[in-house]
């Protein structure tokens, strides 16, 4: 078994990496992460056997954790364009898969800042997209709910772009959910539980989302002091070694 969790930590990771590491994640993908330099870890805190970082901010950036024996090769056909959506090879030997990291907030592109930066990267690597094997995770920072404040790339678009790769959200497929009709939410503006959103996604390719046996998001009870946004957890069933 494989726990995928990306959480959006609203900064201070060093301070909170002992919390989500409660949650025994394999592969942990964070944003508002600080650079590594910055993350002296508590002598207590599990230490990642692997990691990348992007980011302009060291206060602030994108940062992919292993918590087992899984191993990070960032993608050669990686566009700094898209920094904070990444493609990375994820292997231990036995599993290997793609990877894309996302933190949808590049503020290099003010007015198409959010949810257009993922539109545009999964045009971009429309070919990697098609191989087998694929997993989006992260803070996607939208929901159909906002569509019409983007008149390109919205998020219906890029929800379809990846349908007809046979890549679903893993959380709508797995509750019977649609789109913007979610019951948990991933985000609560200002940390108000009256004002709660989903806008944190894990997307995976038919051949993995078939391997899924569990997904949970964290309860704004657990993780209003630490975040405005809450931890999703997905399990996924790898012990089958052709996977």
């Amino acid at each position: 078994m494989m726990r995928l969790i990306t959480w959006n930590c609203q900064g201070a990771f060093r301070e909170k990496a002992y919390s989500i590491l409660t949650q025994r994640p394999d592969i942990l993908v964070v944003q508002e992460c600080e650079h590594p330099d910055k993350l002296a870890f508590k002598e207590a805190t599990e230490k990642p056997g692997d990691y990348l970082w992007f980011g302009d901010n060291k206060h602030k950036g994108i940062g992919i954790f292993s918590y087992s024996d899984y191993k990070f090769q960032l993608s050669d056909q990686y566009n700094e364009a898209f920094k904070y959506i990444v493609p990375i090879t994820v292997s231990n030997g036995t599993v290997e898969f793609t990877l894309f990291a996302v933190w949808a907030n590049n503020r290099n592109e003010m007015k198409s800042r959010y949810i257009e930066q993922v539109w545009k990267a999964v045009n971009y690597y429309k070919e990697l997209l098609d191989g087998r094997k694929i997993i989006l995770a992260g803070d996607f920072n939208s929901n159909v709910i906002w569509d019409k404040q983007h008149k390109v790339g919205n998020h219906s678009a890029v929800v379809a772009i990846l349908a007809e790769k046979n890549i679903h959200s893993v959380y709508h497929k797995f509750h019977n959910q649609e789109q913007g009709s979610e019951i948990h939410p991933t985000f609560y503006f200002h940390r108000k539980e009256s004002m709660p959103y989903f806008i944190d996604y894990c997307f995976a390719s038919a051949d993995l989302y078939e391997k899924v046996s569990h997904i949970e998001i964290g309860s704004f009870e657990n993780w209003i002091k630490q975040s405005d946004h809450c931890p999703i957890s997905i399990d996924f069933d790898l012990s089958d070694r052709q996977t």
